[in-house]
């Protein structure tokens, strides 16, 4: 989950600043966000539910018009919002977006059919395209691709979380997932998210020769450190610098490029600053 800024528990709103051509994308932190969790431990009702995760789109949104109107940035193309579907994993809240072994006990339309109330959420509150982002495994990777023809007017990114330089969080190999993402015409990105930096390099370089010449790379890595169950996150002792990799991940082709878990906006400014000065 790219999230650089969170102003509440269940994720209204997060700022995602990718970098595409330098441009930035907010995107409605609705990662954790369900209609059923917000049913189950809020107590709402489902058209409640329904209306609390579109908030953060309009929230996004809104934070749309106080960049353009701020005057700093004159000439600068307007920011898309970003609407982030996360794995089913993210309500289970143990940690199983990265390992993905809830899927055996799931058939592809039981996926289907727990994601589809966020994605219509989502559209229906006019998100610019969808970020389904942490996918553990291809079979809820294929979940979302087919549920996304639902919505034949919506455009999405798919990006995955990996456990190695060839892997996805549940041991199928990248270039397989890449290959899955080149038949579906309404993804324009495919890639990796919430991995180690130093991953993402050997990763595109893996599935390179698979990825369909319509869709770019996305990457949107963290800090390099471990998600420990039931303690958070696991301190890394060496410090990954996002900025100094960029570079490489833009020379193999990626567009969209930004940080995920435990990146702040710093880190994001420092890669921001290091590809509008490179060539």
């Amino acid at each position: 989950m790219c999230s650089l800024c969170r102003v509440t528990r269940y994720g209204a709103l997060k700022f995602c600043i990718p970098i595409h051509k330098l441009s930035k994308r907010p995107t409605a932190a609705t990662y954790q966000a369900s209609v059923e969790g917000f049913i189950q431990h809020l107590g709402l009702t489902s058209e409640q539910a329904n209306q609390l995760l579109m908030s953060g789109v309009q929230l996004a949104k809104e934070a749309v018009q106080d960049f353009k109107g701020d005057g700093v940035h004159p000439g600068r193309r307007e920011p898309l919002v970003a609407g982030s579907v996360g794995p089913y994993g993210a309500f289970l809240h143990d940690g199983s977006e990265y390992s993905g072994s809830y899927e055996e006990r799931m058939s592809k339309e039981e996926l289907k059919a727990w994601h589809r109330p966020q994605v219509r959420c989502l559209v229906s509150a006019g998100v610019d395209l969808l970020a389904m982002e942490t996918i553990p495994s291809l079979k809820e990777a294929e979940a979302l691709v087919e549920l996304l023809r639902e919505f034949p007017s919506s455009r999405a990114w798919l990006s995955f979380s990996c456990k190695d330089t060839q892997c996805i969080s549940n041991g199928r190999r990248f270039s397989e997932a890449v290959q899955l993402a080149g038949r579906w015409k309404q993804l324009v990105a495919v890639g990796v998210n919430c991995c180690d930096p130093v991953l993402v390099e050997p990763l595109l370089e893996s599935a390179g020769p698979h990825r369909s010449p319509d869709l770019s790379w996305v990457v949107y890595p963290n800090r390099g450190e471990e998600w420990v169950q039931g303690a958070g996150w696991k301190t890394s002792e060496s410090k990954v610098c996002l900025a100094d990799l960029s570079p490489k991940w833009r020379r193999q082709g990626a567009a969209w490029i930004g940080g995920c878990c435990r990146v702040s906006p710093a880190d994001i400014a420092a890669v921001r600053q290091q590809l509008h000065g490179s060539t």
